[in-house]
């Protein structure tokens, strides 16, 4: 028996019935492009956006297979014998000793090796090398002691306390120097005030000046043509132009989607007629080049790729991010870039193909490269600093540095030259310690090690004007002094007016007599300590 059953539906219920013809598109609405509002968004290239529309599943498992380890070993009472030879039978053993020997192999072998060995032997008898000669001599003084002190102590007056991210003096024997200071989390956001401080070297007390950038300031650094001016990179990706005279609000900051797509991490200034250019590396692996009086977009840029040849195109995906730059002014056309993977890259602007634009590319440490810097007589010798050692590299030699410190106890955070003594260099370690290594004394430890602060040293940067400095003083020494012996020869003339005046003194000379003592004062007390 069929089981059937029949569902029946009225013909009103079956809805219209679909008829289909060809028509054109029909346009609902029309916006038009508004460039100002481009300006506002960065185009992302490429967009990686994950989907998951099934459930989730994870598997842990704790308990792992156990591996048993055995050692053994082999004792070599015996040398090789062939297989016919019993090691155990004595006879047997001399039997295939005097066969050998009879060799004319053998013999040739034996008289070519004596020579040598009776060389090594009489060498041994001359010379007994398990006595420690010359330990009776007292230990040499060294010829001049290094010493160090602290001068002035600047703080800073945030509620938090922040690192110190650059440092920069201000040019032409300037008494002002910069410092940006930020307090990041893991995403670069800021944790702390955002401002920097300029500093007056005669007053501790308070900063001559603030700063106040939009995001966390990674980069400062002053104009060399212009005292006033500095030029910064923002975690952000921007860099910006400030004038400390006009406040602290940036004068010049470039857009957004010009920037770079990563934080900065150093801005110098380069060598141009105008003195208003400067470049920036990023971590995005790209640095550009600005000028000041157009910030709307870089006048150039250039991807830190190191191709294989020349045929072979450059990509931003495979760019080495950008953690220090160098730049020379005698080579305005060269610069170096220290990357995030321990390569220090050299790069030319002149450049026409890829390979001609880096043409050097050095495997400097395992980590990222904190410091690189050239050395002021030697250019073609430079410092790096990276996974906790101080390398000494040369361009002319590739394969290796020149020079290395041994692994250090306590991380190496910077270092640089001396611009008046060219074999030192000053080296800040995480510990607070500053180390002062002289390179022609020696260069297994450094000549002057001081704790300077409990909390790490991040930055370090000499002032270029302290050979300056010291002839300004000499001259104006010179100046008085001959002013002193002209007043003394009117004095002996018997003139009056010139005895009277040199007799009487004015407060400015009793300052001077009074500067006269205490620098001798103190250069007996060094030279009593030496």
């Amino acid at each position: 028996m069929d089981i059937v059953y029949t569902y029946t539906k009225k013909r009103s219920s079956f809805g219209r019935q679909p008829l289909f013809c060809e028509q054109g598109p029909e346009l609902c609405d029309s916006l038009a492009a508004a460039p100002p509002l481009q300006r506002d968004y960065v185009l992302r290239n490429p967009v990686h956006q994950p989907a998951q529309h099934a459930p989730r599943y994870s598997e842990h498992v704790v308990n792992t297979v156990r591996a048993e380890y055995t050692t053994t070993g082999a004792n070599h009472a015996e040398g090789g014998w062939p297989k016919d030879v019993n090691v155990l039978d004595p006879e047997a053993t001399q039997r295939y000793r005097r066969k050998v020997e009879k060799d004319d192999p053998y013999v040739h072998c034996v008289m070519s090796l004596s020579s040598r060995m009776e060389h090594y032997i009489m060498q041994n008898n001359a010379i007994d090398m398990y006595r420690a000669y010359y330990a009776e001599m007292c230990a040499a003084p060294p010829v001049e002691r290094g010493a160090c002190r602290t001068v002035n102590v600047y703080r800073d007056a945030a509620p938090r306390a922040r690192a110190v991210r650059a440092l920069s003096w201000q040019p032409d024997g300037g008494a002002r120097f910069a410092v940006a200071y930020a307090a990041v989390d893991f995403h670069l956001a800021p944790r702390a005030p955002l401002n920097a401080c300029v500093w007056d070297v005669e007053r501790a007390a308070a900063p001559a000046a603030t700063l106040l950038p939009p995001a966390p300031l990674l980069a400062l650094q002053f104009n060399p043509r212009d005292g006033d001016v500095l030029a910064g990179g923002l975690a952000s990706g921007q860099v910006g132009v400030w004038d400390w005279r006009r406040g602290g609000a940036p004068v010049v900051l470039c857009a957004p989607h010009v920037a770079h797509r990563g934080p900065v991490r150093s801005v110098l200034f380069v060598n141009s007629k105008s003195g208003r250019e400067f470049f920036s590396g990023a971590s995005d692996g790209v640095c550009k080049w600005w000028d000041m009086r157009d910030m709307g977009a870089p006048t150039d840029e250039m991807i830190m790729d190191v191709v294989e040849s020349s045929s072979d195109a450059q990509s931003a995906a495979r760019a080495h991010g950008v953690s220090v730059m160098e730049y020379e002014p005698t080579i305005p056309t060269r610069f170096m870039v220290g990357t995030e993977d321990g390569l220090v890259i050299g790069g030319n602007r002149k450049g026409k193909t890829p390979a001609e634009k880096l043409p050097l590319k050095l495997d400097a440490h395992l980590g990222p490269v904190w410091s690189l810097e050239r050395n002021p007589g030697f250019l073609k010798n430079f410092l790096t600093v990276g996974d906790w050692t101080v390398r000494v590299f040369s361009e002319e030699c590739r394969e290796s540095a020149v020079l290395w410190s041994p692994p250090l106890r306590h991380r190496v955070t910077a270092a640089a030259w001396s611009p008046t003594r060219l074999s030192l260099l000053l080296a800040l370690q995480d510990d607070g310690r500053l180390a002062a290594w002289d390179l022609l004394r020696r260069q297994h430890a450094p000549a002057l090690a001081v704790r300077v602060c409990p909390e790490p040293l991040l930055r370090v940067q000499f002032h270029e004007g302290v050979l300056e400095r010291e002839s300004k003083r000499e001259r104006i020494l010179e100046t008085r002094l001959r002013e002193i012996r002209l007043r003394q020869k009117q004095a002996e003339e018997g003139s009056l007016a010139a005895s009277a005046s040199s007799v009487e003194r004015t407060a400015g000379d009793r300052d001077l007599a009074d500067a006269g003592a205490e620098y001798a004062a103190l250069v007996k007390k060094e030279l009593a300590t030496m």
